[in-house]
């Protein structure tokens, strides 16, 4: 029997449809992202307006979402992570975890900001968040916070939470060695507290009852003062940080050609920009930014000399320091 000429194509049509229909969908991707939030829902509703997969993600702080990668090893979850501190792609790099993917979206992207298994999402950069309403000198430089001044007035955020205040010790430690800890020692000293991930320690100073944070990060601190309020960030002279945010898809993927797409979507000029609209500096040098940019800031390097302390060893001993944890 001729299929055709035995249905009419009216209902031929429809019955083609509701096969489409019955099709399976996408197949969902899953991404683990440290901050900040607004970015990745923008960044996972325009993925999905795109290419019909549904963005599932689970956003924390960098050492929650490292926490929760490490307890799933066994029967990982994640397609691809999102970590606000590159040493966290050298270290699974170096275990192997990651998928080789080079994203021609990451053509404008800087070399130093790239590999064949990672790329930088966008910059975020370190520096002194000052209430200027706070009645203290308006700080230059870290060690300014040492003064009597700040006593009891400054806030910190924990490096064990914060991937990218970690990257600030590392440079720090790099570029300072033992002056560096003695620099947090006379902090603590001073009575600087640890309060947190970036914004818990942001959140005193923007009610007043302190008067800087060391180490902010600063694209937290520009989305407050869009809001109106009466913060600054300062980069320090004698310094700092980047914390470029690695991208990265997992080895263990079951969505691999999903994974690729939304590292290509997130290099895209639209996905781009919207990484600038979160106050981050863009990974491609391409995408404009209202805000300063890595090439305007006085850089530290966050790696040391060979067979220097690695993260699991400045993290010890800060905590060892300020008696966290």
């Amino acid at each position: 029997m001729n299929f055709r000429k035995s249905f009419p194509k009216k209902l031929i049509t429809v019955m083609a449809f509701a096969f489409g229909a019955a099709a399976p969908a996408a197949h969902a991707l899953t991404v683990y992202t440290a901050g900040p939030g607004t970015l990745i829902k923008e960044l996972a509703e325009g993925f999905q307006k795109k290419t019909g997969t549904k963005v599932n993600v689970f956003q924390a702080t960098t050492g929650k979402v490292m926490a929760r990668l490490e307890a799933e090893a066994a029967n990982p979850r994640a397609d691809v992570l999102i970590s606000a501190s590159w040493d966290t792609a050298l270290d699974l790099d170096r275990r192997g975890w990651l998928l080789t993917y080079e994203s021609p979206n990451a053509a404008k992207v800087p070399a130093r900001f790239k590999s064949p298994t990672y790329v930088a999402q966008g910059i975020s950069a370190l520096g002194i968040v000052w209430n200027s309403k706070s009645n203290t000198p308006e700080p230059k430089d870290w060690s300014d916070l040492t003064a009597p001044a700040y006593k009891q007035a400054v806030t910190m955020p924990d490096p064990a939470l914060s991937g990218a205040t970690l990257d600030l010790l590392l440079g720090l430690q790099a570029a300072q060695g033992e002056n560096a800890w003695k620099l947090l020692q006379a902090m603590r000293e001073n009575g600087m507290v640890v309060t947190g991930p970036n914004a818990q320690a942001l959140t005193p100073v923007l009610q007043g009852a302190k008067a800087a944070v060391f180490g902010g990060v600063d694209y937290v601190s520009y989305g407050s003062i869009q809001k109106g309020e009466s913060v600054k960030v300062i980069f320090p002279s004698s310094g700092t940080v980047i914390a470029p945010r690695p991208m990265m898809i997992l080895k263990s993927t079951r969505v691999p050609d999903e994974a690729r797409a939304f590292i290509d979507y997130t290099l895209s000029e639209e996905g781009q920009q919207a990484v600038a609209r979160a106050w981050l500096m863009p990974a491609r040098t391409d995408v404009a930014a209202n805000r300063p940019l890595f090439t305007d800031l006085k850089l530290l390097e966050t790696t040391g000399k060979e067979g220097g302390p690695s993260r699991e060893d400045v993290l010890a001993r800060f905590s060892k320091l300020f008696g966290q944890h």
